[in-house]
């Protein structure tokens, strides 16, 4: 799929983190038939890369999860925070003219909400729910260049200032999955 400058659009799926709240594993958390993760790789379904960042229990995840064509970025400084997932994911994607963000843990957004973020104009925009941002978010050239900048826990809250925003509540729940007792809330 071409970026805005046809160069291609590539997918990056953020998983490294250990599951503290959860108290395991949340990426193979069962939803619907299927882990947390598996959720995330199907809203990024049409794009032509996907890169899954992981990090702590990374080996039990690529065991327990069908990533299908996805490629897998292990990313040793995990606990830095999910700047450092970003930088691994974003170095490994460093041709691509734009990259669509989402996050492991949120299992209710669509290949829909990231067709419709992508198609906001301009040097990033982000999914907003009731106003309230939220993912996936799209960044494209060259705001992608600015990821060595990111620190922390951030990801690129810092630097989206201006970005579009792109109301989406009307085709998704954004609510991430922290603890059991939010998995529980969205089980039938």
């Amino acid at each position: 799929m071409a970026g805005t400058d046809g160069r291609s659009t590539a997918g990056l799926v953020l998983a490294a983190g250990e599951g503290r709240r959860f108290g395991g594993t949340k990426q193979l958390a069962e939803l619907g038939g299927r882990p947390l993760i598996e959720h995330a790789l199907a809203a990024l379904g049409e794009l032509e890369r996907v890169v899954v960042v992981l990090g702590a229990r990374a080996e039990e995840i690529r065991a327990g999860a069908d990533l299908g064509r996805a490629e897998v970025i292990v990313c040793g400084d995990w606990s830095d925070g999910m700047s450092a997932s970003l930088r691994s994911g974003l170095d490994a994607l460093a041709e691509a003219a734009e990259v669509v963000i989402v996050l492991a843990d949120q299992p209710f957004i669509t290949a829909a909400v990231v067709e419709r973020v992508r198609a906001a104009a301009g040097p990033a925009a982000r999914a907003v729910y009731g106003g309230e941002p939220g993912h996936p978010v799209v960044i494209r050239r060259p705001l992608l260049g600015r990821a060595g900048e990111l620190t922390g826990d951030a990801g690129f809250r810092d630097l989206l200032g201006g970005a579009a925003e792109v109301e989406c509540s009307d085709l998704a729940d954004p609510r991430d999955i922290d603890t059991r007792d939010d998995l529980e809330v969205v089980r039938p």
